[in-house]
């Protein structure tokens, strides 16, 4: 069976399955999921706890030996699983399937692991974990879900924020679940529970936002100058090289200069995104980037080939000012000489 994540805690009063999957690259949520399949496995009876560490070396067959091994008090117990890849080999799969035939007595098995790919989703393995117990899927909480999200998590510590408060927030932390808990946390622990006032929240709140290179460029692909500009300077300020910058932006640079050339040429830009195995996800976003004539991607390509000489000294021009104009050409508001 696989539930949402915001179902777990419902279907955690009810009985217990004899195996939980938590499946995810959000630490937060991952781990807060898992914690509370802890609690009611210790709440329902399972004192007893074993964990099995996927470390370098390690031997799939130490879980069919955890299974068949009785507690030593003789109670029940809770496994758990602590895979580092979903990618577990014909070894894992074996192990995994065997004990789903023949689970464990008295025994709840917690596994928890990074973000399934497609091919594991899809996997025998992974079909038969869905039928003995329950698979939970956690996804990062980005974009229009994030302001609710923290709402949600302020007045759940008992915190009633002012307007603007929740939207400060989000841009501070963006991205990063585990800074804003620990902002709240410092609230709460700062003001206790209460009205929660914008200007607190400024003496308060450190600057956590969590930017990337691949944020940055879909940030840009979708025209937003505001936040793109916002996340450029915060990789600059968290020590981002601006080569690791320069490489991202110029690589999206690159391709959509080919794409754009080949829609001109009479291909329609779902032939063209197909051709060069564009991810479903991604399409929207090219697609914007693809309203702009080739043209204007090949002066773009040029600003980076003077970018790459300011990195290497070769120009007087301050690098990361550069990257700053890329940054607004892909966004279409910068006005680029031909």
């Amino acid at each position: 069976m696989r539930l949402r994540n915001d179902q777990l805690t419902k279907h955690l009063q009810g009985n217990l399955a004899p195996l939980y999957l938590m499946t995810g690259d959000e630490p937060l949520q991952m781990r807060e999921a898992a914690d509370e399949v802890r609690l009611a496995a210790r709440r329902q009876g399972y004192t007893d706890r074993q964990v099995l560490d996927q470390v370098s070396g390690f031997d799939w067959s130490a879980l069919n030996v955890a299974a068949e091994s009785l507690s030593l008090f003789g109670e029940r117990r809770l496994l758990e699983l602590r895979l580092n890849s979903p990618k577990i080999g014909t070894e894992g799969a074996r192990a995994l399937n065997a004990y789903v035939e023949r689970p464990a007595e008295e025994t709840l098995l917690l596994i928890t692991m990074p973000k399934l790919e497609r091919a594991q989703t899809n996997s025998q393995w992974m079909n038969n974990l869905d039928r003995l117990g329950v698979v939970v899927q956690i996804w990062p909480v980005e974009g229009a879900r994030l302001p609710p999200w923290i709402e949600q998590r302020l007045r759940r510590s008992g915190l009633i924020p002012e307007a603007g408060v929740v939207q400060m927030l989000a841009e501070r932390v963006e991205g990063n679940l585990l800074a804003a808990n620990q902002e709240i946390e410092k609230l709460l622990l700062l003001h206790g529970p209460g009205v929660i006032t914008v200007e607190q929240l400024t003496e308060s709140v450190s600057d956590s936002a969590r930017f990337d290179v691949f944020g940055l460029v879909d940030a840009l692909l979708q025209g937003d100058a505001a936040r793109g500009i916002r996340m450029l300077q915060g990789l600059k300020a968290e020590g981002m090289a601006s080569p690791v910058v320069l490489w991202a932006l110029s690589r999206e640079i690159r391709t959509l200069a080919l794409m754009a050339f080949e829609v001109e040429q009479g291909r329609s830009p779902d032939q063209v995104m197909s051709a060069h195995r564009v991810w479903e996800k991604r399409k929207p976003l090219l697609r914007m980037g693809l309203k702009y004539q080739a043209g204007h991607w090949h002066r773009l390509l040029s600003l980076c080939a003077r970018t790459d000489r300011a990195i290497k000294g070769l120009e007087s021009d301050d690098p990361w000012m550069l990257l700053e104009n890329l940054a607004l050409g892909m966004t279409g508001q910068m006005r680029l000489s031909a």
